[in-house]
This record gives C-alpha cells, structure tokens and sequence, in this order.
C-alpha cells in the first residue's frame, strides 16, 4: 500500500474512513491521559479528523501530519482557520493559532520538526498500515515524540475474511510495539455494530498506553 493509493483515496473522495462526528472513545478517555492544560497533542495521520475540532475546543495545542495536502485544506477550513504556509525540504507545514499541520510522509518528520509533545492520539494511523510498516510506523512515532501518553483506537476481527483498512490489530500486536516504553492498559473492549465492511465479529480495543517508570 503505497503513498500514491492514499493520495487517490482523498482526490476521488474515496474516505468512507473519515468519521461524521467527533470519536466516542475520544471524549470518554483522553482527559485519562491528564494532559496539561494547553498541551500538545500529536495526531497521526489526522486527515481532516473532527476530533481535531474537539481538541482544540478543549483548549489543546495539535499538531498532526498528514500525507494528503488535499485533507488538510479541507480541515482548516472546516474550523475557518486560514493557515500560514511554509514549505520545509519535501514536508509543507500548516499553521494557525493553536493548529500546526505537518503535510507529507510522516517517515520525513523528525523529533526537531515536531517539538514538544505531550500526549498523542491515534485513532486511524496504526490500523491503516498494513503489517510490514507497522513496526516501522511505532518506532518512529516513540522516536519524534519521546514515547509520550498515548490513547490508541484499534479494531479486532478476522483479518482471513477481508483485505484492506482498517487493519485488525491485535492486543499481542499493541503488546509487542509498544511494551518495552509503555505501561499498557486496555480500557475498553467494545462489539463493533455489523462489524468491519461486513466481517463480524468484531471488537474496538481503547489502550491507554503511560510511560514506564523505568
């Protein structure tokens, strides 16, 4: 699953990943992470995420990255924000008031380019790349951001049934990413409605993920 399939999926309009409304799971966990107030909350392969939305109503800092540059003017103007734009090597970045949108691979952003943060939130980063880039993708993400909190959103099921995102991404898998920085918590396991695009069961895993003491 290349860079280019991603970029056809937002210039066909081809998003059906892209959810209407602000994510439960969001609203009911994050303050779990107790985040400072107007602290930095990285967001993954945001797209044009509502919950971004939430975050900043909730007086957060965001700063996501995205591959689409298309997903992002269409983020920032859904929230009616007008953005400075500033071209850095293959990365464009995306600025306005507490808002800050790095466009391109997330592979090309570095701990220097993203700053501080202090919790990150993926909803839609992880099970959207396929097993071979997974591994890659989480040692990255506890590189830039100095393995801050995290609430994580996976979903479960029989991967056999069906190809393609979401991905079903185990808790052994979560496990094995993620343990050797993290204390790992599930809060919530929850039956997904008529399943993903059809397979059931079906299961949404809510991790909290804090870093060891250690």
């Amino acid at each position: 699953m290349t860079n280019n399939y991603w970029l056809k999926r937002w210039q066909d309009n081809d998003i059906g990943f892209h959810e209407q409304k602000v994510n439960p799971y969001l609203d009911r966990y994050f303050t779990n992470l107790n985040v400072k107030q107007n602290g930095r909350v990285f967001v993954p392969l945001c797209g044009k995420t509502n919950d971004i939305g939430w975050l900043l109503e909730k007086q957060f800092k965001v700063v996501g990255v995205e591959l689409s540059e298309e997903a992002i003017i269409q983020l920032f103007d859904s929230l009616s924000l007008t953005a400075k734009v500033t071209t850095y090597g293959a990365l464009k970045l995306y600025q306005a008031n507490n808002l800050t949108i790095w466009v391109g691979d997330i592979f090309s952003l570095s701990s220097t380019l993203i700053g501080v943060v202090d919790a990150i939130y993926d909803r839609g980063a992880l099970v959207a790349l396929p097993l071979e880039l997974r591994a890659k993708y989480t040692a990255h993400l506890i590189q830039i951001t100095n393995n801050a909190p995290q609430l994580l959103i996976c979903c479960v099921y029989d991967q056999s049934k069906r190809d393609g995102t979401p991905y079903s991404v185990t808790a052994q898998e979560v496990f094995d990413h993620y343990h050797r920085v993290y204390t790992l918590k599930l809060v919530k396991c929850q039956l997904i409605k008529n399943g993903i695009k059809g397979v059931e069961p079906a299961n949404a895993f809510v991790w909290l993920l804090s870093k060891n003491n250690c």
